[in-house]
């Protein structure tokens, strides 16, 4: 009767306190994104039945390291295409933000960041945002830097 009752204590606090992984955050860069030494380009944290994906700030570059665009308009799409090779390796797309933070130097250029996120996020329930002007980015041919945080279901 003794063995009977730990067995079945052990198991309601296994199937109580169990995760489906041991670690519930992963780290992940992509191949298809310019890695920069330091950083991780996402981080993924397992919330049960989905996962949160936080990005780095995403830049204008391509997987060479090399800058597309010399608009906000041209650059945005380079950074959405970053984001989504990101996304890609968990499973999503853009349609998974939920958030994004807008860094740009002109604000006056929103009307064309907008345009392209548009292309790339759901319109019908777009993500939260917040848009800062700032005087400079880590380059000075880098007009514009987004980060982004997704939500995507699990498997």
């Amino acid at each position: 009767m003794k063995n009977i009752l730990a067995l079945l204590c052990t198991v309601i606090f296994l199937f109580s306190f169990g995760q489906k992984t041991m670690n519930p955050i992963e780290y992940k860069n992509s191949s298809e994104v310019f890695n920069i030494q330091g950083l991780s380009q996402s981080v993924s944290i397992d919330c049960g039945n989905s996962r949160m994906i936080l990005l780095s700030g995403q830049v204008p570059l391509n997987a060479e390291g090399n800058l597309v665009g010399n608009t906000v308009e041209e650059q945005s799409h380079q950074i959405f295409r970053n984001i989504e090779n990101i996304l890609k390796e968990y499973g999503g797309t853009g349609k998974d933000i939920v958030k994004l933070g807008i860094f740009i130097k002109d604000i006056s250029q929103t009307a064309g960041f907008r345009k392209v996120r548009d292309l790339y996020v759901n319109i019908q329930h777009p993500p939260v945002s917040s848009l800062v002007e700032v005087s400079s980015l880590f380059r000075n041919d880098v007009l514009i830097e987004v980060e982004a945080t997704a939500v995507i279901k699990n498997k």
